[in-house]
């Protein structure tokens, strides 16, 4: 498995070995030893599967607050979406900066995303389902999110048309009216 450091420190960029041949291919996308020899000791304990119909669909930015911060590991099971994460750590460096990679069914990329940011995607194929897995379990009381295209953030998602969005994250606030529950430094 090939692990990059994103310009944000924690968010990491996994690439794990395809093995092929005229059948198809076989990957191996979570090995908690091979993760630990890599600095990855998060102990996942939820996976969560979402399909979205259409082109442009995107959810988030979204995040679970403390007690029940949650650390992501995302990957694409069938076709393709940009994947992205926000620091929100009070104090951190890279405060309000953002990282964004498509990950497709096709590139086997996978994110993992730390507690402390925010995490959202948008669709570039109809039918595109996201996998990734949690550290901690779904605590809708600590669950949260900021706008999408909030002109702070100024995240190019690469829309081909108009977001289509829940009511929640149509509604969510911006950065500038959010009080982040994370401080740089501390544990969750």
């Amino acid at each position: 498995m090939k692990v990059t450091q994103t310009k944000l420190p924690g968010v990491l960029l996994l690439e794990p070995r395809r093995f092929g041949d005229d059948r198809g291919f076989f990957s191996e996308s979570w090995n908690r030893k091979t993760l630990s020899e890599h600095g990855i000791d998060t102990d996942f304990v939820q996976d969560n599967h979402s399909v979205s119909a259409a082109v442009n669909t995107v959810r988030g930015l979204h995040f679970q607050s403390p007690p029940h911060a949650q650390a992501k590991l995302v990957r694409c099971g069938r076709g393709r979406l940009f994947d992205v994460a926000v620091d929100i750590r009070k104090g951190s460096p890279t405060f309000g900066q953002w990282v964004g990679y498509e990950l497709s069914f096709e590139n086997g990329l996978q994110l993992l995303i730390p507690e402390g940011f925010l995490h959202g995607f948008a669709t570039r194929d109809p039918e595109t389902e996201i996998i990734y897995k949690c550290s901690d379990y779904y605590a809708p009381e600590c669950d949260g999110a900021v706008r999408f295209d909030d002109p702070d953030l100024a995240i190019d998602w690469g829309l081909s048309g108009d977001a289509i969005l829940s009511d929640k994250d149509a509604n969510a606030p911006l950065m500038a009216q959010f009080d982040s529950p994370f401080t740089y430094g501390e544990r969750s």
